[in-house]
């Protein structure tokens, strides 16, 4: 078999529907718009989600929710996973990220929550603390540092 030789399977493929081509195509006249009305007109589109006048399901339901605009979001990671670092190391947000323990870096940074116990004594560089976070990094020897 050589590339010129290739073909799709039967069945695979069809022609193209050939519009207003006379009556004997099946498709001549109206080309298949139908007689008269709005989406036979040219430029006869109707918009999405109108319904004809009637007010639109989008506008019949109430109005629910608020997303602040100011939010902060930070990337938490918990007090446990940091017992995979050796004793002395400066575990940064770049350090965090690598090693999978966050997936993104988000746009206000790191934040430790305090969830589980704290083994090693490491020095944790991030944004944000929580108090039992920063208790059990001190506990330990550890130190904690606000960037």
């Amino acid at each position: 078999m050589k590339l010129h030789e290739l073909k799709p399977t039967s069945g695979a493929t069809s022609n193209r529907k050939r519009v207003g081509r006379g009556p004997g195509s099946g498709t001549g006249k109206t080309a298949g718009s139908g007689h008269k009305g709005q989406k036979a007109r040219s430029g006869g589109k109707v918009r999405v989600g109108f319904e004809g006048g009637q007010t639109p399901l989008f506008k019949r339901l109430r109005k629910v929710g608020f997303k602040n605009p100011h939010r902060k979001v930070y990337s938490v990671v918990n007090i446990d996973a940091l017992n995979r670092y050796e004793d002395g190391t400066t575990v940064t947000p770049e350090m965090l990220l690598n090693d999978r323990l966050i997936t993104k870096i988000e746009a206000a940074g790191v934040k430790v929550l305090g969830n589980g116990t704290l083994d090693k004594k490491v020095t944790v560089k991030a944004n944000k603390f929580t108090a039992s976070a920063e208790e059990k990094i001190k506990a330990v020897g550890g130190n904690v540092e606000v960037i």
